[in-house]
């Protein structure tokens, strides 16, 4: 667990029990999990680097911080991963953004990719990859792959939920990306959904089954 960190933030913690609920219909799921990728990112972006740079305010001049380097990358693992996605476009406007298609082989349970679509320049920028589950782990290692195939250097991942079993999986491939998640959950069923998770995050972002 050491490259892991669970955000338990009060706030967090109460948006996603609300988010477990199966009786929170869809718009509020929605709205549920914009409110928390808020948060998730506010920790998530902590460590941007800053540089001083010279401002007036309306009563004096002064040195003050503003962000440094190139904007940051967010790539979303498809579709669950837009949901997170546009929460930390409301608070990081000004990011490049980039999707990675994925299904899952509901036999053999790996991913299959079908779509890739990422900024250039990805070894100058730190890329954020949002996932809402970490189940298997499955998508997240291949599309990670994928990423640092395109030329990613600093990665960090974010999810709201993680099994031990895909927090195993991902670490032992990608040593080297520190994992953000709202919770780690007890486990995974036979059909490798988290326990007690919250279902299907796709299906309850969009309504659909």
């Amino acid at each position: 667990m050491s490259n892991v960190v669970v955000i338990d933030h009060p706030l967090v913690q109460h948006k996603l029990t609300l988010m477990r609920r199966r009786d929170t219909p869809t718009s509020r799921f929605r709205q549920l999990l914009r409110e928390i990728s808020l948060l998730l990112a506010y920790e998530v972006t902590r460590d941007l680097p800053v540089r001083m740079t010279p401002i007036s305010t309306p009563l004096e001049d002064m040195e003050s911080p503003v962000l440094e380097g190139k904007k940051l990358v967010l790539i979303s693992i498809l579709r669950a991963g837009n949901g997170l996605l546009e929460g930390i476009l409301d608070l990081v406007p000004s990011a490049r953004v980039g999707h990675v298609g994925l299904y899952r082989d509901p036999e053999t349970m790996e991913a299959i990719e079908y779509y890739f679509k990422v900024p250039e320049d990805l070894s100058s920028r730190q890329v954020i990859v949002v996932d809402p589950m970490l189940a298997t782990a499955n998508s997240a290692i291949a599309a990670v792959q994928r990423i640092k195939a395109a030329g990613a250097v600093n990665l960090k991942f974010v999810c709201l939920l993680a099994a031990p079993e895909g927090i195993a999986a991902f670490t032992k491939a990608h040593p080297d990306v520190l994992v953000y998640t709202a919770a780690v959950d007890r486990c995974l069923n036979e059909h490798s959904y988290i326990l007690p998770g919250l279902g299907d995050a796709g299906d309850r972002i969009y309504g659909t089954t």
